[in-house]
């Protein structure tokens, strides 16, 4: 578990600062930000959150602290969720469900500010969009609709493979009702699927030798912090067992995913600012209403593509909103 109580400087300048630099600026607002690690594997997206508040005018070590909790495993983040809290934070950014439901046990006062949800009110986390209700906000993805949509595009995209693999994580609380979504989109496309849960690193090789074994032609990997901060490995796995695949962030495919399909999460952490600085200026979790994703994005990685021996319709390349060469 990454605890830091010394000032240390992250990913050129993100950092985590230490209780006495509260007491020393007692007005100062700190926002407790809990999140999985590797730090390194969230720079852009860390960075997007502090341009959000850059824009709103909060630069941090001058008017605002951002208590950084990086935890190497899903079942430490209770422990640092509690650890924020004791510290008595203003706000907790969390900013999927994961974090959100650590979060939610351990305050139901401090605010929680989420940005990549995938399905707060299926879970249980705000009682509607409108109105959220309770102390948790933030703005949503649409996970379950998007994974379903994520399996069309592949199958346009790929339409000889008709066996595909879902790897999904049973420790993140939006993919039960995501996996659901994608055995309905592939009993209506007349696709077989093959689902495949994977929980850690060390469950990548088992399940691509599954795979292989089972001969299915691609994969769907549901979003998750799992598959996006190990993005390089999962894309070195898929490689070597001569898979496509379609992610749901931008980032796999820029470690060599082959595509992926959905919200710009980057705009989402940018965005997320808005509700941190609405609730420091005194507003209440419960009132803000929940947004949704206004960005998506179809990218591809045509390397990739080579590499695999495939080729892309020129129909589906047209659609793309980038493509990396």
């Amino acid at each position: 578990m990454i605890r830091r109580r010394e000032f240390i400087t992250l990913l050129g300048g993100t950092a985590a600062w230490p209780v006495a630099a509260r007491a020393q600026h007692p007005a100062m607002p700190v926002v407790g930000f809990l999140s999985l690690g590797p730090a390194s594997a969230w720079a852009s997206r860390v960075e997007a959150l502090r341009a959000g508040l850059r824009d709103l005018g909060y630069v941090q070590g001058k008017n605002i602290l951002i208590e950084f909790r990086w935890a190497e495993r899903a079942d430490q983040l209770p422990e640092l969720a509690a650890e924020l809290v004791h510290m008595n934070v203003d706000v907790i950014f969390a900013s999927v469900s994961t974090y959100v439901e650590a979060a939610r046990q351990a305050t139901k006062t401090i605010p929680i500010v989420f940005s990549n949800h995938a399905d707060p009110i299926g879970i249980g986390h705000v009682s509607s969009l409108a109105h959220p209700g309770g102390n948790i906000t933030g703005l949503s993805m649409l996970l379950t609709e998007l994974s379903a949509k994520e399996l069309e595009i592949f199958t346009e995209a790929v339409p000889q493979v008709r066996r595909i693999a879902v790897l999904w994580n049973p420790t993140t609380p939006s993919h039960p009702p995501a996996v659901k979504a994608v055995e309905s989109a592939g009993n209506k496309l007349g696709i077989a699927l093959y689902t495949l849960p994977v929980q850690s690193v060390e469950d990548f090789d088992g399940a691509f030798s599954v795979m292989t074994q089972e001969r299915v032609g691609g994969f769907l990997a549901i979003a998750s912090p799992l598959t996006t901060s190990q993005r390089t490995l999962l894309a070195e796995f898929a490689l070597k067992h001569r898979l496509p695949g379609i992610f749901g962030v931008k980032e796999n495919v820029e470690a060599g995913g082959l595509m992926s399909y959905g919200a710009d999460i980057n705009d989402l952490w940018r965005r997320a600012a808005v509700y941190i600085d609405k609730i420091l200026k005194g507003a209440k979790p419960a009132d803000l209403p929940v947004e949704q994703a206004s960005k998506y994005q179809l990218i591809i990685n045509l390397k990739t593509a080579k590499a695999l021996g495939l080729t892309i319709p020129e129909s589906f390349l047209l659609r793309a909103d980038e493509i990396i060469e």
